[in-house]
């Protein structure tokens, strides 16, 4: 088995990269949009994700808070 040194190792990878960056000049990257921006509306009108979120809402109101302690009943 061929032993290859770390200089010759290095030499072939900085040539692949030039190749690389050969190809892709010219090229336009694609613009992504962040993964927020397409989940947005992902549940519109999605009777089961309102169901959800009232529920979400009930049981955050149901829960006692510091600042509800000083509230007089």
């Amino acid at each position: 088995m061929a032993v290859v040194t770390l200089e010759e190792r290095m030499s072939a990878l900085e040539a692949e990269v030039a190749q690389l960056k050969e190809r892709l000049k010219g090229e336009r990257p694609q613009v992504i949009a962040p993964w927020w921006e397409r989940r947005f509306a992902a549940f519109q009108d999605d009777p089961v994700y309102d169901e959800a979120a009232r529920l979400g809402a009930q049981y955050r109101r149901s829960q006692p808070t510091p600042a509800d302690a000083d509230v007089p009943a």
